[in-house]
Protein backbone atom coordinates (compact mmCIF):
# COMPACT_ATOMS: atom_id res chain seq x y z
CA UNK A 1 0.00 0.00 0.00
CA UNK A 2 2.79 2.44 0.96
CA UNK A 3 4.68 1.65 -2.24
CA UNK A 4 1.57 2.30 -4.34
CA UNK A 5 1.05 5.65 -2.60
CA UNK A 6 4.70 6.56 -3.18
CA UNK A 7 4.42 5.64 -6.86
CA UNK A 8 1.40 7.94 -7.27
CA UNK A 9 3.26 10.82 -5.68
CA UNK A 10 6.34 10.23 -7.83
CA UNK A 11 4.18 10.04 -10.97
CA UNK A 12 2.57 13.41 -10.21
CA UNK A 13 5.97 14.89 -9.33
CA UNK A 14 7.61 13.66 -12.55
CA UNK A 15 4.83 14.89 -14.84
CA UNK A 16 4.59 18.11 -12.79
CA UNK A 17 8.29 18.90 -13.31
CA UNK A 18 7.96 18.24 -17.03
CA UNK A 19 4.83 20.39 -17.32
CA UNK A 20 6.39 23.19 -15.25
CA UNK A 21 9.41 23.24 -17.57
CA UNK A 22 7.14 23.45 -20.60
CA UNK A 23 5.00 26.29 -19.27
CA UNK A 24 8.08 28.12 -17.92
CA UNK A 25 9.70 28.58 -21.31
CA UNK A 26 6.36 29.68 -22.77
CA UNK A 27 7.01 33.15 -21.31
CA UNK A 28 10.77 32.93 -20.65
CA UNK A 29 11.53 33.50 -24.34
CA UNK A 30 9.48 36.70 -24.58
CA UNK A 31 12.32 38.81 -23.18
CA UNK A 32 14.77 37.42 -25.77
CA UNK A 33 12.91 38.56 -28.90
CA UNK A 34 15.12 41.66 -29.51
CA UNK A 35 18.23 39.45 -29.34
CA UNK A 36 16.70 36.85 -31.70
CA UNK A 37 15.73 39.54 -34.23
CA UNK A 38 19.26 40.88 -34.26
CA UNK A 39 21.03 37.50 -34.28
CA UNK A 40 18.97 35.87 -37.04
CA UNK A 41 18.16 39.02 -39.02
CA UNK A 42 14.40 38.42 -38.92
CA UNK A 43 11.33 40.64 -38.48
CA UNK A 44 9.15 41.07 -35.41
CA UNK A 45 6.35 39.11 -37.10
CA UNK A 46 8.72 36.23 -37.83
CA UNK A 47 10.08 36.03 -34.30
CA UNK A 48 6.54 35.66 -32.92
CA UNK A 49 6.55 32.13 -34.36
CA UNK A 50 8.86 31.11 -31.51
CA UNK A 51 5.78 31.36 -29.29
CA UNK A 52 3.10 30.69 -31.91
CA UNK A 53 4.41 27.32 -33.09
CA UNK A 54 4.82 26.24 -29.47
CA UNK A 55 1.25 27.15 -28.47
CA UNK A 56 -0.05 25.64 -31.69
CA UNK A 57 1.47 22.23 -31.00
CA UNK A 58 0.21 22.25 -27.40
CA UNK A 59 -3.29 23.18 -28.54
CA UNK A 60 -3.33 20.29 -31.01
CA UNK A 61 -1.66 17.71 -28.77
CA UNK A 62 -3.80 18.25 -25.65
CA UNK A 63 -7.04 16.98 -27.25
CA UNK A 64 -5.09 14.29 -29.11
CA UNK A 65 -3.69 13.15 -25.76
CA UNK A 66 -7.24 12.33 -24.73
CA UNK A 67 -7.11 9.53 -27.30
CA UNK A 68 -3.48 8.59 -26.63
CA UNK A 69 -4.28 7.96 -22.94
CA UNK A 70 -6.80 5.36 -24.05
CA UNK A 71 -4.27 3.66 -26.36
CA UNK A 72 -0.95 3.69 -24.53
CA UNK A 73 0.19 3.20 -20.96
CA UNK A 74 0.97 6.21 -18.77
CA UNK A 75 4.60 5.12 -18.59
CA UNK A 76 5.04 5.03 -22.39
CA UNK A 77 3.33 8.40 -22.82
CA UNK A 78 5.46 10.00 -20.11
CA UNK A 79 8.71 8.65 -21.59
CA UNK A 80 7.70 9.85 -25.07
CA UNK A 81 6.76 13.32 -23.81
CA UNK A 82 9.94 13.69 -21.76
CA UNK A 83 12.28 12.52 -24.53
CA UNK A 84 10.62 14.70 -27.20
CA UNK A 85 10.83 17.71 -24.92
CA UNK A 86 14.43 16.92 -24.01
CA UNK A 87 15.44 16.62 -27.68
CA UNK A 88 13.77 19.96 -28.41
CA UNK A 89 15.59 21.62 -25.50
CA UNK A 90 18.96 20.24 -26.62
CA UNK A 91 18.35 21.49 -30.18
CA UNK A 92 17.59 24.98 -28.89
CA UNK A 93 20.57 24.96 -26.54
CA UNK A 94 22.86 24.57 -29.56
CA UNK A 95 20.66 26.29 -32.19
CA UNK A 96 22.59 28.51 -34.61
CA UNK A 97 19.74 29.03 -37.11
CA UNK A 98 16.17 30.22 -36.73
CA UNK A 99 14.84 27.08 -38.41
CA UNK A 100 16.55 24.84 -35.83
CA UNK A 101 15.13 27.01 -33.04
CA UNK A 102 11.60 26.55 -34.42
CA UNK A 103 12.10 22.78 -34.76
CA UNK A 104 13.12 22.60 -31.11
CA UNK A 105 10.08 24.63 -30.09
CA UNK A 106 7.81 22.33 -32.10
CA UNK A 107 9.13 19.25 -30.29
CA UNK A 108 8.78 20.98 -26.93
CA UNK A 109 5.17 21.83 -27.76
CA UNK A 110 4.42 18.17 -28.53
CA UNK A 111 6.03 17.04 -25.27
CA UNK A 112 4.20 19.64 -23.17
CA UNK A 113 0.92 18.88 -24.94
CA UNK A 114 1.20 15.24 -23.83
CA UNK A 115 2.51 15.90 -20.31
CA UNK A 116 -0.03 18.54 -19.26
CA UNK A 117 -3.21 16.40 -19.53
CA UNK A 118 -1.27 13.31 -18.41
CA UNK A 119 -0.52 14.91 -15.04
CA UNK A 120 -4.19 15.69 -14.36
CA UNK A 121 -5.24 12.27 -15.68
CA UNK A 122 -3.06 10.63 -13.02
CA UNK A 123 -4.57 12.83 -10.30
CA UNK A 124 -8.17 12.27 -11.38
CA UNK A 125 -7.73 8.53 -11.87
CA UNK A 126 -5.65 7.51 -8.87
CA UNK A 127 -6.60 9.96 -6.09
CA UNK A 128 -9.91 9.76 -4.14
CA UNK A 129 -12.39 12.62 -4.13
CA UNK A 130 -11.44 13.80 -0.63
CA UNK A 131 -7.80 14.35 -1.66
CA UNK A 132 -8.42 15.64 -5.15
CA UNK A 133 -8.56 19.33 -4.22
CA UNK A 134 -5.07 19.26 -2.72
CA UNK A 135 -3.54 17.35 -5.62
CA UNK A 136 -5.16 19.46 -8.32
CA UNK A 137 -3.90 22.49 -6.38
CA UNK A 138 -0.38 21.09 -6.64
CA UNK A 139 -0.93 20.31 -10.33
CA UNK A 140 -2.26 23.72 -11.32
CA UNK A 141 0.63 25.33 -9.44
CA UNK A 142 2.77 24.45 -12.46
CA UNK A 143 0.51 26.16 -14.99
CA UNK A 144 -0.31 29.16 -12.80
CA UNK A 145 3.12 30.10 -11.48
CA UNK A 146 5.47 29.16 -14.31
CA UNK A 147 4.25 31.92 -16.70
CA UNK A 148 4.92 34.55 -14.02
CA UNK A 149 8.39 33.17 -13.19
CA UNK A 150 9.29 32.78 -16.87
CA UNK A 151 10.22 36.43 -17.59
CA UNK A 152 12.47 36.60 -14.52
CA UNK A 153 14.13 33.28 -15.39
CA UNK A 154 14.62 34.22 -19.04
CA UNK A 155 15.66 37.79 -18.33
CA UNK A 156 18.34 36.78 -15.82
CA UNK A 157 19.93 34.01 -17.90
CA UNK A 158 19.84 35.94 -21.18
CA UNK A 159 21.40 39.03 -19.56
CA UNK A 160 24.16 37.14 -17.74
CA UNK A 161 24.84 34.56 -20.48
CA UNK A 162 22.89 34.18 -23.76
CA UNK A 163 19.37 33.00 -24.55
CA UNK A 164 20.78 29.50 -25.12
CA UNK A 165 21.25 29.21 -21.34
CA UNK A 166 17.44 29.22 -20.90
CA UNK A 167 17.39 25.76 -22.48
CA UNK A 168 20.75 24.55 -21.22
CA UNK A 169 19.69 24.94 -17.59
CA UNK A 170 16.56 22.85 -18.23
CA UNK A 171 18.47 19.73 -19.35
CA UNK A 172 19.36 18.46 -15.82
CA UNK A 173 15.81 19.27 -14.65
CA UNK A 174 14.32 17.15 -17.44
CA UNK A 175 16.73 14.29 -16.75
CA UNK A 176 15.68 14.42 -13.09
CA UNK A 177 12.02 14.25 -14.16
CA UNK A 178 12.78 11.27 -16.40
CA UNK A 179 14.51 9.35 -13.58
CA UNK A 180 11.65 10.05 -11.13
CA UNK A 181 9.07 9.00 -13.72
CA UNK A 182 10.82 5.75 -14.54
CA UNK A 183 11.01 5.03 -10.83
CA UNK A 184 7.41 5.85 -9.94
CA UNK A 185 5.26 5.14 -13.01
CA UNK A 186 4.56 1.42 -13.47
CA UNK A 187 3.91 -0.23 -16.84
CA UNK A 188 0.18 -0.99 -16.94
CA UNK A 189 -1.20 -2.33 -20.20
CA UNK A 190 -4.17 -0.53 -21.76
CA UNK A 191 -6.97 -2.29 -23.59
CA UNK A 192 -7.60 -0.61 -26.95
CA UNK A 193 -11.28 0.32 -27.00
CA UNK A 194 -11.52 3.02 -29.67
CA UNK A 195 -10.29 4.04 -33.12
CA UNK A 196 -8.24 7.16 -33.75
CA UNK A 197 -10.42 9.95 -35.16
CA UNK A 198 -8.11 11.19 -37.94
CA UNK A 199 -10.65 13.67 -39.47
CA UNK A 200 -11.21 15.07 -35.98
CA UNK A 201 -7.45 15.62 -35.55
CA UNK A 202 -7.30 17.37 -38.93
CA UNK A 203 -10.30 19.53 -38.00
CA UNK A 204 -8.94 20.64 -34.65
CA UNK A 205 -5.48 21.19 -36.17
CA UNK A 206 -7.01 23.47 -38.81
CA UNK A 207 -9.06 25.27 -36.17
CA UNK A 208 -6.12 26.13 -33.93
CA UNK A 209 -3.74 26.88 -36.81
CA UNK A 210 -6.25 29.25 -38.38
CA UNK A 211 -7.16 30.84 -35.06
CA UNK A 212 -3.56 31.58 -34.11
CA UNK A 213 -2.88 32.92 -37.60
CA UNK A 214 -5.91 35.19 -37.23
CA UNK A 215 -4.79 36.40 -33.79
CA UNK A 216 -1.24 37.10 -34.98
CA UNK A 217 -2.29 38.81 -38.25
CA UNK A 218 -5.42 40.57 -36.99
CA UNK A 219 -5.12 43.63 -39.24
CA UNK A 220 -3.88 41.81 -42.36
CA UNK A 221 -5.91 40.03 -45.09
CA UNK A 222 -4.13 36.74 -44.30
CA UNK A 223 -5.59 36.97 -40.81
CA UNK A 224 -9.12 36.76 -42.17
CA UNK A 225 -8.10 33.84 -44.36
CA UNK A 226 -6.89 32.19 -41.17
CA UNK A 227 -10.27 32.87 -39.54
CA UNK A 228 -12.08 31.18 -42.45
CA UNK A 229 -9.65 28.26 -42.20
CA UNK A 230 -10.39 28.02 -38.47
CA UNK A 231 -14.16 28.00 -39.02
CA UNK A 232 -13.90 25.20 -41.59
CA UNK A 233 -11.70 23.21 -39.21
CA UNK A 234 -14.12 23.67 -36.32
CA UNK A 235 -17.01 22.64 -38.56
CA UNK A 236 -15.21 19.39 -39.44
CA UNK A 237 -14.32 18.73 -35.78
CA UNK A 238 -17.89 19.41 -34.58
CA UNK A 239 -19.32 17.20 -37.34
CA UNK A 240 -17.08 14.32 -36.20
CA UNK A 241 -18.10 14.83 -32.58
CA UNK A 242 -21.74 14.47 -33.56
CA UNK A 243 -21.44 11.58 -36.04
CA UNK A 244 -18.61 9.25 -35.01
CA UNK A 245 -18.77 6.68 -32.20
CA UNK A 246 -15.25 7.51 -31.01
CA UNK A 247 -14.70 11.29 -31.32
CA UNK A 248 -11.46 12.94 -30.28
CA UNK A 249 -13.27 14.74 -27.44
CA UNK A 250 -16.87 14.28 -26.28
CA UNK A 251 -18.54 17.64 -25.76
CA UNK A 252 -21.50 16.27 -23.78
CA UNK A 253 -19.87 17.51 -20.58
CA UNK A 254 -20.52 21.09 -21.73
CA UNK A 255 -24.27 20.49 -21.27
CA UNK A 256 -23.83 20.72 -17.50
CA UNK A 257 -24.30 24.31 -16.39
CA UNK A 258 -22.25 23.88 -13.21
CA UNK A 259 -19.33 22.53 -15.25
CA UNK A 260 -19.53 25.54 -17.59
CA UNK A 261 -19.61 28.03 -14.70
CA UNK A 262 -16.37 26.80 -13.16
CA UNK A 263 -14.70 26.20 -16.51
CA UNK A 264 -15.41 29.86 -17.29
CA UNK A 265 -13.97 30.93 -13.94
CA UNK A 266 -10.86 28.82 -14.50
CA UNK A 267 -10.30 30.35 -17.95
CA UNK A 268 -10.82 33.86 -16.56
CA UNK A 269 -8.03 33.20 -14.05
CA UNK A 270 -5.79 32.06 -16.91
CA UNK A 271 -6.78 35.13 -18.94
CA UNK A 272 -5.69 37.42 -16.12
CA UNK A 273 -2.44 35.55 -15.43
CA UNK A 274 -1.27 35.74 -19.04
CA UNK A 275 -2.69 39.21 -19.60
CA UNK A 276 -0.89 40.78 -16.66
CA UNK A 277 2.32 38.91 -17.56
CA UNK A 278 2.24 40.89 -20.81
CA UNK A 279 0.95 44.25 -19.54
CA UNK A 280 3.14 44.79 -16.46
CA UNK A 281 6.56 44.11 -18.07
CA UNK A 282 5.69 46.44 -20.97
CA UNK A 283 4.43 49.13 -18.60
CA UNK A 284 7.54 48.94 -16.42
CA UNK A 285 9.89 49.17 -19.41
CA UNK A 286 8.11 51.83 -21.47
CA UNK A 287 6.68 54.02 -18.70
CA UNK A 288 9.14 53.58 -15.83
CA UNK A 289 12.21 53.04 -18.02
CA UNK A 290 13.35 49.86 -16.27
CA UNK A 291 15.24 46.95 -17.86
CA UNK A 292 13.61 43.71 -19.01
CA UNK A 293 15.25 41.90 -16.08
CA UNK A 294 13.71 44.32 -13.55
CA UNK A 295 10.37 44.04 -15.35
CA UNK A 296 10.49 40.27 -14.98
CA UNK A 297 11.81 40.42 -11.42
CA UNK A 298 8.86 42.48 -10.20
CA UNK A 299 6.55 39.59 -11.14
CA UNK A 300 8.41 37.22 -8.81
CA UNK A 301 6.85 38.14 -5.39
CA UNK A 302 3.35 37.52 -6.68
CA UNK A 303 4.45 34.30 -8.34
CA UNK A 304 5.94 33.01 -5.09
CA UNK A 305 2.78 33.90 -3.17
CA UNK A 306 0.70 32.02 -5.73
CA UNK A 307 3.05 29.04 -5.52
CA UNK A 308 2.67 28.82 -1.75
CA UNK A 309 -1.11 29.24 -1.85
CA UNK A 310 -1.95 26.68 -4.56
CA UNK A 311 -1.61 23.52 -2.40
CA UNK A 312 -2.96 25.36 0.67
CA UNK A 313 -6.06 26.37 -1.29
CA UNK A 314 -6.54 22.74 -2.33
CA UNK A 315 -6.43 21.58 1.31
CA UNK A 316 -8.90 24.31 2.22
CA UNK A 317 -11.21 22.99 -0.49
CA UNK A 318 -10.96 19.44 0.90
CA UNK A 319 -11.65 20.53 4.49
CA UNK A 320 -14.10 23.43 4.16
CA UNK A 321 -15.69 22.80 0.77
CA UNK A 322 -15.56 24.89 -2.43
CA UNK A 323 -17.58 27.98 -1.48
CA UNK A 324 -15.13 29.63 0.93
CA UNK A 325 -11.88 29.47 -1.10
CA UNK A 326 -13.54 30.23 -4.47
CA UNK A 327 -15.65 33.24 -3.45
CA UNK A 328 -12.98 34.65 -1.10
CA UNK A 329 -10.34 34.17 -3.79
CA UNK A 330 -12.39 35.89 -6.49
CA UNK A 331 -13.17 38.80 -4.16
CA UNK A 332 -9.51 39.34 -3.22
CA UNK A 333 -8.49 38.97 -6.87
CA UNK A 334 -10.96 41.72 -7.83
CA UNK A 335 -9.47 44.06 -5.21
CA UNK A 336 -5.92 43.38 -6.36
CA UNK A 337 -6.77 43.61 -10.04
CA UNK A 338 -8.64 46.93 -9.80
CA UNK A 339 -5.89 48.35 -7.58
CA UNK A 340 -3.44 47.70 -10.42
CA UNK A 341 -5.44 50.07 -12.64
CA UNK A 342 -5.26 52.70 -9.89
CA UNK A 343 -1.55 52.20 -9.17
CA UNK A 344 -0.65 52.48 -12.86
CA UNK A 345 -1.67 56.13 -12.66
CA UNK A 346 0.83 56.62 -9.81
CA UNK A 347 3.73 55.01 -11.72
CA UNK A 348 5.50 53.38 -8.75
CA UNK A 349 7.05 49.90 -8.91
CA UNK A 350 6.40 49.16 -5.22
CA UNK A 351 2.66 49.82 -5.56
CA UNK A 352 2.45 47.69 -8.71
CA UNK A 353 4.18 44.82 -6.93
CA UNK A 354 1.71 45.21 -4.04
CA UNK A 355 -1.28 45.13 -6.38
CA UNK A 356 0.08 42.09 -8.20
CA UNK A 357 0.70 40.24 -4.91
CA UNK A 358 -2.86 40.91 -3.71
CA UNK A 359 -4.22 39.69 -7.04
CA UNK A 360 -2.10 36.53 -6.87
CA UNK A 361 -3.35 35.82 -3.33
CA UNK A 362 -6.91 35.82 -4.60
CA UNK A 363 -6.02 33.94 -7.76
CA UNK A 364 -4.11 31.34 -5.77
CA UNK A 365 -7.16 30.65 -3.61
CA UNK A 366 -9.62 30.11 -6.46
CA UNK A 367 -7.67 29.07 -9.58
CA UNK A 368 -7.06 25.36 -8.96
CA UNK A 369 -10.30 25.03 -7.02
CA UNK A 370 -12.23 26.16 -10.09
CA UNK A 371 -10.87 23.13 -11.93
CA UNK A 372 -11.51 20.80 -9.00
CA UNK A 373 -15.09 22.00 -8.67
CA UNK A 374 -15.72 21.72 -12.40
CA UNK A 375 -14.31 18.21 -12.65
CA UNK A 376 -16.26 17.09 -9.59
CA UNK A 377 -19.47 17.74 -11.53
CA UNK A 378 -18.62 14.92 -13.96
CA UNK A 379 -19.01 11.17 -13.83
CA UNK A 380 -15.77 9.19 -13.69
CA UNK A 381 -16.06 8.05 -17.31
CA UNK A 382 -16.15 11.73 -18.41
CA UNK A 383 -12.99 12.76 -16.53
CA UNK A 384 -10.77 12.35 -19.58
CA UNK A 385 -12.97 14.55 -21.78
CA UNK A 386 -13.39 17.19 -19.07
CA UNK A 387 -9.65 17.21 -18.41
CA UNK A 388 -8.97 17.66 -22.12
CA UNK A 389 -11.40 20.56 -22.42
CA UNK A 390 -9.88 22.32 -19.41
CA UNK A 391 -6.29 21.99 -20.56
CA UNK A 392 -6.95 22.74 -24.24
CA UNK A 393 -8.94 25.90 -23.56
CA UNK A 394 -6.45 26.94 -20.91
CA UNK A 395 -3.66 27.15 -23.48
CA UNK A 396 -5.85 28.77 -26.10
CA UNK A 397 -7.27 31.33 -23.69
CA UNK A 398 -3.71 32.38 -22.82
CA UNK A 399 -3.03 33.16 -26.48
CA UNK A 400 -6.29 35.11 -26.76
CA UNK A 401 -5.59 37.13 -23.60
CA UNK A 402 -2.12 38.08 -24.81
CA UNK A 403 -3.53 39.15 -28.16
CA UNK A 404 -6.31 41.26 -26.63
CA UNK A 405 -3.98 43.26 -24.39
CA UNK A 406 -1.40 43.56 -27.20
CA UNK A 407 -4.03 45.01 -29.54
CA UNK A 408 -5.24 47.46 -26.89
CA UNK A 409 -1.71 48.56 -26.03
CA UNK A 410 -0.78 48.89 -29.70
CA UNK A 411 -3.87 50.99 -30.41
CA UNK A 412 -3.13 53.54 -27.67
CA UNK A 413 0.60 53.62 -28.43
CA UNK A 414 -0.06 54.59 -32.07
CA UNK A 415 -2.59 57.38 -31.44
CA UNK A 416 -1.30 60.53 -33.22
CA UNK A 417 0.37 63.16 -31.01
CA UNK A 418 0.62 60.68 -28.13
CA UNK A 419 3.96 59.78 -26.55
CA UNK A 420 4.93 56.15 -25.94
CA UNK A 421 4.67 56.78 -22.18
CA UNK A 422 1.16 58.23 -22.42
CA UNK A 423 0.02 55.56 -24.86
CA UNK A 424 1.39 52.69 -22.78
CA UNK A 425 -0.11 54.09 -19.57
CA UNK A 426 -3.57 54.52 -21.10
CA UNK A 427 -3.40 51.18 -22.92
CA UNK A 428 -2.33 49.33 -19.77
CA UNK A 429 -5.14 50.81 -17.68
CA UNK A 430 -7.76 50.08 -20.36
CA UNK A 431 -6.44 46.51 -20.72
CA UNK A 432 -6.76 45.88 -16.98
CA UNK A 433 -10.25 47.41 -16.81
CA UNK A 434 -11.38 45.40 -19.85
CA UNK A 435 -10.28 42.09 -18.32
CA UNK A 436 -11.80 43.11 -14.98
CA UNK A 437 -15.24 42.68 -16.57
CA UNK A 438 -14.50 38.98 -16.99
CA UNK A 439 -13.36 38.68 -13.38
CA UNK A 440 -16.49 40.39 -12.06
CA UNK A 441 -18.65 38.16 -14.28
CA UNK A 442 -17.00 35.06 -12.82
CA UNK A 443 -17.57 36.33 -9.27
CA UNK A 444 -21.27 36.97 -9.99
CA UNK A 445 -21.76 33.57 -11.69
CA UNK A 446 -20.02 31.66 -8.88
CA UNK A 447 -21.94 33.55 -6.19
CA UNK A 448 -25.21 32.77 -7.95
CA UNK A 449 -24.30 29.07 -8.14
CA UNK A 450 -23.49 28.76 -4.42
CA UNK A 451 -26.58 30.78 -3.47
CA UNK A 452 -28.84 28.43 -5.42
CA UNK A 453 -26.96 25.41 -4.05
CA UNK A 454 -27.60 26.60 -0.49
CA UNK A 455 -31.31 27.01 -1.16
Amino acid sequence: MKQAQLNKQLAVLATGILTFSGVLIETAMNVTFPDLIQQFGISTKAVQWVTTIYLLMISIMVPLSNDLIKRFSIRKLFMSANLLFLIGVVLNAIASTFGLLLLGRLLQGIGTGIALPLMFHIILTYYPLEKRGTMIGVGTLTTAIAPAIGPTYGGFLSSVFTWHAIYLCLIPVLLCSLVIGLRGIPEISVALTSKLDVPGIIGIGCFFTGSLLFLNQLTQPIGWIGLAFAMIGFGLFFYRVKTTKHPLVRLDVMKQKSFRIFLFGFLVCQFLLLGISFVLPNYVQFVLGKTSFIAGLMMLPGALVGALLAPVAGKLFDRRGPKYPILLGLSIACIGWLSLALFMQMAQVSLLVLGHVVFMIGNGLCYSNMMTMGMNQLAKEAYSDGNTIYNTLQQFSGAIATTIVAVILGFFQTIPNTSIVQGTTSGSIVSVLTLSLLLLSSLIASSYYFLRRKK
